[in-house]
């Protein structure tokens, strides 16, 4: 991308810039008060082999989750495989046969979607939970109104999958979330409020729990790894779940007191110290892209002045060809395998074939720059992360030149 074409992005995008800026802060501060209130020392920055019992890193690590994210406890462990384990803990541990399960926010991503509804033996639906989904109402509101309507005595849990997923809609906010909670809280105050917060941790000033959220859950190789850690997962919120989750990834009796964590807490504890920035820097970015490749004329979600919920920027492209040469764009500007030749393919737990650019340093590092879509209409590529502005304006150089596209002055 030319100087000239960034020098007028970059001017035109700078007040949304300046607002993540201040969300950075906000949020940095309240985790640098979270490391202190845990009081963490350099001798908690060892680990533990084998049981892993007594290890003060894991025990505060697990504290600085709670309290940044305005939950009574969490649970940080290397162990969880992803982001949709972490999910499938929570629903595994806090719905039981006969409960109704609902998704609040239409159908869920790929994956938890197979592991609630799939034929296969271990699935929610197989094993005789209930399930109804809603679809978000225009402008990506919750809608109550059709959520009160599948409602019954059976209703457990409400879900809430802050991120667009594969789906062409926008983020649910945190006000959002919130309004959900308050709903909740005058006409079912027996239900549950479980938001899957892949994408979304540090995009906003305030976190699901913290505006009345039971439980969230998510992947550390997104936002809240800062780009350094491994692997792994969290889960975070009111105590009492927390322990019916904890006994689910081990046994029950042992919960949380097991689980060594194989030489990563110092890791896992600098990259969530560093997550505010680096959200920030991909959040920045991803509203230089927005501007960009709307002003060469394509439609993205969000637009770039449309407010910013998940760390994720969706293009729509309309063709299967034109989706993988934006793929292997990114893939191509990528500090690890920028030579590999993307194919589609089939991965566990999706219905179509996959298209996906991650020549990361972590395996599919989602907190790194990388870009993926299913190769169903609307062909739309999915653009998330960035170390920084700048390695998201590199990207954009080249999807730009392969898509044989330039920016018109607006």
């Amino acid at each position: 991308m030319s100087p000239d074409i960034y020098r007028r992005a970059a001017e035109r995008v700078r007040s949304v810039w300046e607002r993540c800026e201040e969300i950075e802060y906000a949020n940095l501060r309240r985790v640098v008060r979270a490391f202190q209130s845990a009081g963490v020392g350099s001798h908690d920055l060892q680990s533990s082999t084998g049981y892993g019992y007594g290890d003060s890193g894991r025990a505060k690590l697990e504290e600085i989750f709670a309290i940044t994210f305005g939950a009574e406890a969490a649970l940080v462990r290397p162990q969880i495989a992803s982001g949709t384990h972490a999910l499938w803990l929570c629903l595994d541990a806090l719905v039981s046969p006969g409960d109704q399960l609902v998704c609040v926010t239409g159908a869920p991503y790929d994956t938890l979607k197979a592991a609630i509804t799939s034929d296969n033996p271990a699935s929610l639906v197989s094993r005789g939970v209930l399930y109804a989904e809603v679809p978000l109402a225009p402008g990506g509101k919750i809608d109550l109104d059709r959520l009160s309507a599948v409602l019954t005595p059976a209703s457990r849990l409400l879900f809430v999958q802050r991120s667009k997923g594969y789906a062409w809609r926008p983020a649910v906010s945190v006000e959002e979330i919130a309004r959900l909670c308050a709903w909740r809280d005058r006409h079912r105050p027996d239900l549950l409020v479980m938001v899957d917060n892949c994408y979304g941790e540090f995009v906003e000033a305030a976190e699901p729990c913290s505006v009345g959220a039971d439980v969230a859950a998510g992947s550390l190789i997104k936002n809240p790894g800062g780009t350094l850690a491994p692997g792994g997962g969290y889960v975070v919120g009111r105590r009492r779940l927390i322990e019916r989750v904890a006994d689910r990834m081990t046994a029950p009796g042992l919960g949380n007191r097991v689980g060594p964590s194989y030489g990563v807490t110092a890791t896992l504890l600098q990259g969530f110290f560093m997550a505010p920035h680096l959200v920030r820097e991909a959040l920045c970015g991803l509203v230089l892209a927005a501007y960009v490749l709307e002003e060469a004329g394509f439609e993205v979600e969000p637009r770039w002045d449309d407010g910013l919920h998940d760390s994720v920027l969706a293009v729509k492209l309309g063709e299967p060809e034109r989706l993988i040469a934006f793929c292997q764009a990114v893939q191509s500007g990528s500090p690890v395998d920028h030579y590999v030749h993307l194919e589609p393919g089939t991965l566990p737990g999706y219905t179509d074939r996959v298209v996906m650019a991650a020549g990361t340093f972590v395996q599919g590092s989602s907190s790194e720059l990388s870009a993926d879509g299913p190769l169903r209409p609307p062909y739309a590529a999915y653009l998330q992360g960035g170390i920084s502005r700048q390695q998201v304006r590199l990207a954009l150089e080249r999807i730009l030149a392969v898509l044989g596209a330039s920016p018109q002055p607006s």
